[in-house]
């Protein structure tokens, strides 16, 4: 049998249950990651924080995501895709669940905390087994699966979460999400087809050092860790403070309603697979020029007075943030040479530490300045974003 019919084909059962599984994994995996959202307001309440403070729920996990990102895309070199990924969805589940039941806030964050580093050893894994177990044709429709999955996982998580906590509130939210990742993970472990193509490299720090340097000397790789920073940081802070926003005057939107909001996410699902798709025709970097232009018509959008508007902003916000980075993190495995779990990392190590920096900062603008000028703050990330692009 040759090489290339061990790989997996668009077509065939096998790319089936491996694509669910991953979808399972990304959906679980934003879920766990994106839960707290819609319920900053009531952690900021309850807990009696301010708005920028409470954001640190979301900001710790992302933070110790990234961090350790670097730690297991390493060791998975040596310990293999699947029982790693497995292993990360069932600790973070666990932990989630733990979070449900503190009443302190610093016992809150060290536990979102460890839940970061629990799925670090997951996205960074999922992203190098699309590229060493999909046939090169159907990569990038795989990838755009994966990530439609994680836009699935951010919606559900956000929609359930606010629909939970107006019946039992945060703790209720909290812990249904974490069930559900439970779920997530069975049904991963079930469907994803063991590695073929992995070849364990021996645990060195020299080795694992090395690649790191090799990664970081490739300039079209630097320039996707850049991009990952600024979409992703962007991204999270107009969602962080959105629910804040709608939650107060001339809104006053009630959590459930807000959660609600998220369903735009249902965009995001259509706009990966779309992207990956439209790859091979226009070219990888007109589809993330599109798809940044998408997210700076959304942000102005979102500054309107009228509910309809938002909206109508946020939809095409995460239609083009959706299509953008799927369409990087298929790059990030075409462009690295060789390790491609330690260039995932790198990758996804610059798309949370986006996530926690960008996220914070934006909560101090919104806090100190408002609305208007926090938005104006991310459309130059997004400007400075399709620069990069240009680049690429």
């Amino acid at each position: 049998m040759s090489i290339e019919t061990t790989h997996l084909i668009q077509g065939s059962a096998a790319y089936r249950r491996a694509t669910l599984a991953l979808f399972c994994a990304g959906f679980a995996t934003f879920a766990l990651l994106y839960c707290v959202q819609p319920l900053l307001p009531l952690l900021a309440g309850h807990f009696h924080v301010s708005a920028a403070v409470s954001s640190l729920a979301l900001s710790f996990t992302t933070l110790s995501l990234a961090l350790f990102l670097l730690i297991s895309g390493a060791l998975a070199e040596s310990w293999g895709r699947k029982p790693v990924m497995a292993a990360a969805l069932g600790l973070a589940s666990l932990l989630g669940i733990a979070c449900a039941f503190v009443d302190s806030w610093s016992h809150l964050l060290w536990l979102r905390a460890l839940l970061g580093l629990a799925l670090s050893g997951l996205p960074a894994l999922a992203m190098a087994y699309v590229g060493e177990e999909f046939d090169p044709q159907s990569l990038p429709a795989a990838m755009g699966l994966y990530i439609g999955g994680t836009a699935l996982g951010g919606l559900l998580g956000r929609l359930l979460a606010g629909l939970l906590s107006d019946i039992g509130g945060w703790q209720l939210a909290l812990g249904g999400i974490a069930l559900l990742g439970l779920l997530a993970m069975g049904l991963f472990v079930w469907l994803l087809p063991a590695s073929r193509h992995f070849t364990a490299q021996s645990l060195s720090l020299r080795g694992l050092l090395g690649n790191f340097a090799l990664h970081l000397r490739n300039a079209q790789l630097q320039r996707l860790f850049l991009l990952a920073f600024l979409l992703m940081g962007g991204f999270v802070a107009l969602f962080n403070y959105v629910g804040f926003r709608l939650a107060g005057a001339p809104f006053n939107l009630s959590s459930t309603v807000i959660g609600m909001l998220f369903t735009v996410y249902l965009v995001g699902i259509f706009s990966a697979g779309w992207a990956g798709r439209l790859v091979p025709r226009l070219g990888p970097r007109r589809v993330m020029l599109g798809g940044i232009g998408l997210m700076l018509i959304g942000v102005a959008l979102c500054a309107g007075p009228w509910l309809v508007l938002v909206v109508l902003g946020l939809g095409l916000f995460t239609l083009g943030f959706f299509a953008a980075h799927a369409v990087a993190s298929g790059q990030v495995g075409q462009r690295a040479h060789g390790a491609k779990a330690q260039a995932s990392a790198l990758y996804l190590c610059s798309y949370y530490l986006g996530s926690s920096a960008i996220g914070y900062g934006a909560g101090y603008l919104w806090q100190h300045a408002g609305w208007l000028p926090m938005l104006a703050a991310l459309a130059l990330v997004f400007v400075l974003a399709a620069w990069v692009v240009r680049k690429v």
